[in-house]
Protein backbone atom coordinates (compact mmCIF):
# COMPACT_ATOMS: atom_id res chain seq x y z
CA UNK A 1 0.00 0.00 0.00
CA UNK A 2 1.35 3.47 -0.93
CA UNK A 3 0.57 6.12 1.74
CA UNK A 4 0.54 9.48 0.08
CA UNK A 5 1.62 12.62 1.79
CA UNK A 6 0.30 15.92 1.69
CA UNK A 7 2.86 18.62 0.91
CA UNK A 8 3.67 20.97 4.03
CA UNK A 9 2.45 24.38 4.02
CA UNK A 10 3.93 27.47 5.28
CA UNK A 11 2.51 30.68 6.76
CA UNK A 12 3.61 33.45 4.99
CA UNK A 13 6.08 34.36 7.77
CA UNK A 14 7.72 30.73 6.78
CA UNK A 15 8.21 31.78 3.75
CA UNK A 16 8.94 35.55 4.16
CA UNK A 17 11.77 34.17 6.76
CA UNK A 18 12.86 31.69 3.74
CA UNK A 19 13.14 34.02 1.13
CA UNK A 20 15.68 36.31 3.32
CA UNK A 21 18.26 33.53 3.65
CA UNK A 22 17.37 31.73 0.29
CA UNK A 23 19.98 30.85 -2.53
CA UNK A 24 17.20 30.90 -5.05
CA UNK A 25 14.19 33.15 -5.06
CA UNK A 26 10.68 31.03 -5.00
CA UNK A 27 6.99 31.55 -5.79
CA UNK A 28 4.49 31.36 -2.47
CA UNK A 29 0.72 29.76 -3.34
CA UNK A 30 -1.35 29.35 -0.14
CA UNK A 31 1.05 27.81 1.71
CA UNK A 32 3.12 26.16 -0.82
CA UNK A 33 6.54 27.51 -1.77
CA UNK A 34 7.38 26.88 -5.70
CA UNK A 35 11.10 27.51 -6.02
CA UNK A 36 11.85 29.29 -8.90
CA UNK A 37 13.90 28.00 -12.51
CA UNK A 38 16.49 30.02 -13.55
CA UNK A 39 16.53 31.21 -16.80
CA UNK A 40 17.26 31.04 -20.01
CA UNK A 41 20.31 33.48 -22.28
CA UNK A 42 16.97 33.82 -24.41
CA UNK A 43 14.41 34.60 -21.54
CA UNK A 44 17.54 36.99 -20.50
CA UNK A 45 17.86 38.51 -23.46
CA UNK A 46 14.44 39.17 -23.70
CA UNK A 47 13.42 40.89 -20.37
CA UNK A 48 16.77 43.02 -20.87
CA UNK A 49 15.28 43.97 -24.23
CA UNK A 50 12.23 44.68 -23.13
CA UNK A 51 13.66 46.49 -20.02
CA UNK A 52 15.44 49.03 -21.93
CA UNK A 53 12.68 49.86 -24.84
CA UNK A 54 9.70 50.13 -21.98
CA UNK A 55 12.31 52.49 -20.42
CA UNK A 56 12.57 54.23 -23.67
CA UNK A 57 9.36 54.32 -24.63
CA UNK A 58 7.20 55.14 -21.00
CA UNK A 59 10.09 58.59 -20.62
CA UNK A 60 7.83 61.42 -19.66
CA UNK A 61 5.07 59.54 -18.62
CA UNK A 62 3.85 58.25 -14.90
CA UNK A 63 5.15 54.89 -14.84
CA UNK A 64 7.65 52.84 -13.83
CA UNK A 65 9.34 50.00 -14.93
CA UNK A 66 10.27 47.08 -12.79
CA UNK A 67 12.11 44.01 -13.38
CA UNK A 68 11.78 40.37 -12.06
CA UNK A 69 13.44 40.92 -8.28
CA UNK A 70 10.61 42.85 -6.71
CA UNK A 71 7.83 40.74 -5.49
CA UNK A 72 4.42 40.92 -6.22
CA UNK A 73 1.46 40.37 -3.16
CA UNK A 74 -1.94 39.48 -4.29
CA UNK A 75 -3.81 39.34 -0.98
CA UNK A 76 -6.88 37.57 -2.65
CA UNK A 77 -5.23 34.41 -3.50
CA UNK A 78 -2.54 34.64 -0.74
CA UNK A 79 -0.24 34.79 -3.52
CA UNK A 80 3.69 36.41 -3.72
CA UNK A 81 5.02 35.97 -7.36
CA UNK A 82 8.13 37.83 -9.11
CA UNK A 83 7.05 38.79 -12.56
CA UNK A 84 9.39 39.31 -15.14
CA UNK A 85 8.57 42.80 -15.53
CA UNK A 86 5.88 44.66 -13.72
CA UNK A 87 4.66 48.62 -14.64
CA UNK A 88 3.56 50.40 -11.83
CA UNK A 89 1.50 53.60 -12.77
CA UNK A 90 2.21 56.59 -10.33
CA UNK A 91 4.11 55.76 -6.89
CA UNK A 92 4.58 51.45 -6.38
CA UNK A 93 2.09 51.40 -2.95
CA UNK A 94 3.90 48.58 -0.63
CA UNK A 95 2.60 45.51 1.06
CA UNK A 96 2.03 46.35 4.89
CA UNK A 97 5.27 46.63 7.03
CA UNK A 98 7.19 45.70 3.73
CA UNK A 99 9.62 47.42 1.25
CA UNK A 100 10.63 45.10 -1.26
CA UNK A 101 6.97 43.68 -1.96
CA UNK A 102 4.21 46.15 -4.05
CA UNK A 103 0.81 45.67 -4.69
CA UNK A 104 -0.70 48.11 -7.43
CA UNK A 105 0.88 46.57 -11.02
CA UNK A 106 -0.50 48.27 -13.92
CA UNK A 107 1.09 46.17 -16.39
CA UNK A 108 3.14 42.67 -16.09
CA UNK A 109 5.16 40.84 -18.60
CA UNK A 110 5.72 36.96 -18.00
CA UNK A 111 8.29 35.58 -20.93
CA UNK A 112 6.83 31.49 -21.06
CA UNK A 113 9.31 28.78 -20.48
CA UNK A 114 8.23 25.34 -20.82
CA UNK A 115 8.38 24.77 -17.30
CA UNK A 116 6.10 27.86 -16.60
CA UNK A 117 3.87 28.49 -19.31
CA UNK A 118 0.53 26.89 -17.74
CA UNK A 119 1.09 28.77 -14.74
CA UNK A 120 1.33 31.60 -16.36
CA UNK A 121 -1.15 31.81 -18.81
CA UNK A 122 -3.39 29.71 -15.99
CA UNK A 123 -3.44 30.64 -12.20
CA UNK A 124 -0.89 33.66 -12.58
CA UNK A 125 -3.47 35.19 -14.99
CA UNK A 126 -6.82 34.56 -12.56
CA UNK A 127 -4.62 35.90 -9.66
CA UNK A 128 -3.47 39.27 -11.55
CA UNK A 129 -6.84 40.45 -12.75
CA UNK A 130 -7.74 40.51 -8.75
CA UNK A 131 -5.70 43.45 -8.82
CA UNK A 132 -7.61 46.57 -9.10
CA UNK A 133 -4.65 48.42 -10.66
CA UNK A 134 -4.06 45.98 -13.16
CA UNK A 135 -4.85 46.67 -16.90
CA UNK A 136 -2.75 44.52 -19.64
CA UNK A 137 -0.85 41.36 -19.37
CA UNK A 138 1.47 40.47 -21.93
CA UNK A 139 3.07 36.75 -22.61
CA UNK A 140 6.11 36.63 -24.88
CA UNK A 141 7.41 33.23 -26.19
CA UNK A 142 11.21 32.81 -26.16
CA UNK A 143 11.26 30.05 -28.58
CA UNK A 144 9.61 31.92 -31.64
CA UNK A 145 8.34 34.56 -32.30
CA UNK A 146 4.95 34.96 -30.66
CA UNK A 147 3.48 37.58 -28.45
CA UNK A 148 -0.31 37.55 -26.26
CA UNK A 149 -1.69 40.48 -24.93
CA UNK A 150 -4.73 40.97 -23.08
CA UNK A 151 -6.19 43.97 -22.10
CA UNK A 152 -9.03 45.00 -20.04
CA UNK A 153 -11.78 47.08 -21.30
CA UNK A 154 -13.81 50.16 -19.30
CA UNK A 155 -16.44 47.43 -19.08
CA UNK A 156 -13.68 45.10 -17.01
CA UNK A 157 -14.07 42.40 -19.74
CA UNK A 158 -11.03 41.45 -21.32
CA UNK A 159 -9.52 41.37 -24.76
CA UNK A 160 -6.60 39.07 -26.65
CA UNK A 161 -4.55 39.61 -29.47
CA UNK A 162 -2.18 37.77 -30.57
CA UNK A 163 0.95 37.90 -32.94
CA UNK A 164 3.85 36.20 -34.88
CA UNK A 165 4.70 38.69 -37.02
CA UNK A 166 8.50 38.88 -37.11
CA UNK A 167 7.74 42.82 -38.83
CA UNK A 168 4.77 43.28 -35.76
CA UNK A 169 4.73 46.01 -33.83
CA UNK A 170 2.91 45.71 -29.51
CA UNK A 171 1.19 48.79 -28.99
CA UNK A 172 0.40 49.06 -24.93
CA UNK A 173 -3.24 49.74 -24.37
CA UNK A 174 -2.73 51.14 -21.34
CA UNK A 175 -0.02 53.53 -21.75
CA UNK A 176 1.51 55.34 -24.75
CA UNK A 177 3.85 53.07 -25.76
CA UNK A 178 4.97 51.05 -29.00
CA UNK A 179 7.68 48.45 -29.53
CA UNK A 180 8.46 46.15 -32.39
CA UNK A 181 8.80 42.64 -32.37
CA UNK A 182 12.28 42.49 -33.54
CA UNK A 183 13.37 44.64 -31.17
CA UNK A 184 12.07 42.34 -28.24
CA UNK A 185 13.56 39.65 -30.25
CA UNK A 186 17.30 41.37 -31.11
CA UNK A 187 19.89 38.34 -30.54
CA UNK A 188 17.60 36.06 -29.26
CA UNK A 189 18.67 32.73 -31.56
CA UNK A 190 16.03 30.19 -31.57
CA UNK A 191 18.39 27.11 -32.48
CA UNK A 192 19.37 24.95 -30.40
CA UNK A 193 17.50 26.19 -27.17
CA UNK A 194 17.85 23.76 -24.35
CA UNK A 195 15.16 22.86 -21.82
CA UNK A 196 13.86 25.61 -19.37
Amino acid sequence: MIVQTSPRLYSIEEYLEHEETAECRSEYSDGEIIPMTGGSINHNRIIRNLSRLLELGLQEQPYEVFLSDLRLWISRYREYTYPDILIIQGEPIFQEKRSDTVINPSIIFEVLSKSTSSRDRGDKFTYYRSIPEFQEYILIDQYQIHIEQFSKTPEGNWLFKESDDEAGILTLVSANCQIAHRQIYERVNFENQAES
